[in-house]
């Protein structure tokens, strides 16, 4: 298992989320509404490991299968939701800047995550920096247990989505999918 590594933040990191975005985009964009830099590369200043994340956002359920197809003709190989509903995840292609790729309906309780703690954490620089401490700490206790590292920061994300209004169902649910052992986690 590759070592857990946060970096400082890098002003890189959203040219290369744009330069990821743009073939997947010409690829769905008749079938998706939005690709979304999210996870801890997209607020500025954080620190994070150095993976962008994005998620491709469809306007309904019933778009997910072009989408996954789509994805398939560039090289992304569809691995499931890896233990979280409504989130598709997504092997990459070999040679490409490290990323994770998901796919997320629009108004599904996953996307909210997503949204949710990144514009919480852009307009909040004390919990911006209790967070890159937190997950600083995590990666040197748990230098190759992700699952560890993941746990770890569950509380203060659960945290953010009950201030921002999340129901209780859907925070309980994402902290349960958090704290089990990973099926291929990969995502904050």
């Amino acid at each position: 298992m590759p070592t857990i590594t946060v970096t400082p933040y890098d002003f890189d990191w959203p040219r290369l989320f744009v330069e990821l975005r743009a073939p997947i985009w010409e690829a769905v964009g008749d079938v998706a509404v939005a690709i979304e830099h999210v996870g801890s590369t997209s607020v500025p200043g954080l620190a994070a490991k150095p993976i962008i994340d994005m998620t491709i956002v469809v306007a309904g359920r019933e778009r997910v299968p072009a989408a996954i197809e789509r994805l398939a003709r560039l090289g992304y190989v569809h691995a499931g939701d890896r233990g979280i509903a409504c989130r598709e995840a997504f092997d990459n292609p070999p040679g490409l800047p490290a990323h994770h790729l998901y796919l997320c309906p629009q108004n599904s309780a996953a996307l909210a995550n997503h949204l949710i703690v990144r514009d919480y954490l852009r307009t909040h620089a004390d919990v911006a920096r209790e967070y890159a401490a937190l997950k600083l700490a995590l990666a040197a206790r748990f230098p190759n247990d992700i699952d560890g590292y993941v746990a770890g920061k569950t509380d203060l994300i659960v945290r953010i989505l009950a201030e921002r209004g999340m129901s209780e169902a859907e925070r309980t649910a994402i902290e349960r999918a958090n704290k089990q052992p990973a099926l291929g986690r990969d995502l904050k």
